[in-house]
């Protein structure tokens, strides 16, 4: 199968002036090479695409591919993950993981709670500020937990973002809608354990890789999966594969909120624990991480026997099942 791979790499965009937090949901080189070696091996002719604006190019030139493996975060806007799927969509051209509308959805983290809840789902308790006149409206017991509503990587996530006053509050919100230009996710903080679910297939295909806990140590930012702790995991954070029945009760409420907003192929549910010991969703990532040696979803793969080969392949069949048959 002829496929095309979309992407938008960190090193193109820090060579252009962006901060390298700015650039953080961007892929490595090393993820577009290893993919393509991967992709490779499983007998597919695979062709690197890159950004929305590359594709937009190539389309115009006349270039089509039976099936695109797209990875691309996009630019600009709180439904920049969308911006190649939606161009994939107008050329008809297949495409792996969700689609516009979905990932709209997903990379707006209060709209994905709303979906959630209203599909029985649990989730923590959450208000929207998207501006200081909201701050007094918010009418959540404490602690609190405050982060842009539409970043991915953890960005925004630090120290602050932990609010054990309401009288803090104010000030918390402020730094990020100063930072981030968007709205701020305020929700009830959850002191449970942490762990994030990997996921294969689409709607009654739906299965858990398994729940891989992340618990943090040594000098990490103690009340979250910060930006700082992803970046420096190595003496921050550990990985454990949870397989008790804790870890059963958070594989259910994931796979429930990954059917609940349609999402399709392969990703990640986040999934913390509250102070009754109920999982509840956080988040989603329907483009999930794909660098074989540090994203999320290829450590909990290789924790429970899951090659990487394994993973794209299983992506690729996945979002096969949508690509037509040649005549």
């Amino acid at each position: 199968m002829k496929i095309g791979l979309t992407y938008d790499l960190m090193s193109e965009y820090v060579a252009l002036g962006s901060s390298e937090e700015d650039a953080a949901e961007f892929d490595r080189d090393d993820t577009i090479d290893a993919l393509v070696e991967t992709l490779g091996s499983l007998d597919h002719d695979v062709e690197r695409i890159g950004s929305a604006r590359a594709l937009v190019a190539r389309l115009a030139a006349g270039d089509r591919w039976d099936l695109v493996f797209n990875i691309a975060e996009g630019v600009n806007g709180t439904a920049r993950e969308s911006q190649v799927p939606a161009i994939l969509d107008v050329y008809d051209i297949p495409y792996t993981f969700s689609d516009p509308l979905v990932l709209a959805v997903c990379l707006d983290k209060g709209l994905a709670k709303r979906v959630v809840a209203a599909a029985g789902v649990p989730t923590a308790e959450f208000a929207v500020v998207r501006s200081m006149a909201d701050v007094p409206r918010v009418d959540l017991p404490g602690p609190l937990f405050v982060k842009p509503i539409a970043e991915g990587s953890s960005k925004g996530v630090g120290p602050k973002s932990f609010v054990e006053h309401p009288a803090d509050l104010a000030d918390a919100c402020a730094d990020l809608l100063e930072r981030f230009r968007q709205p701020v996710l305020v929700e009830r903080y959850l002191p449970g354990r942490e762990m994030t679910i990997g996921i294969l297939g689409t709607g009654d295909s739906t299965r858990a890789i398994g729940a891989l806990e992340v618990t943090l140590h040594g000098p990490a930012d103690r009340h979250a999966y910060s930006y700082a702790n992803k970046k420096h995991y190595e003496d921050r954070v550990r990985y454990d594969l949870a397989e008790d029945d804790a870890a059963a009760r958070a594989i259910e409420v994931a796979c429930a909120a990954w059917r609940a907003l349609g999402c399709r192929d392969g990703g990640r549910v986040d999934i913390r624990f509250d102070d009754r010991d109920r999982p509840c969703f956080v988040e989603v990532n329907p483009l999930a991480g794909m660098n074989p040696t540090i994203s999320d979803i290829a450590i909990l793969g290789g924790k429970v026997g899951l090659s990487y080969r394994e993973l794209i392949d299983a992506i690729v069949k996945s979002a096969s099942s949508r690509v037509p048959a040649k005549a």
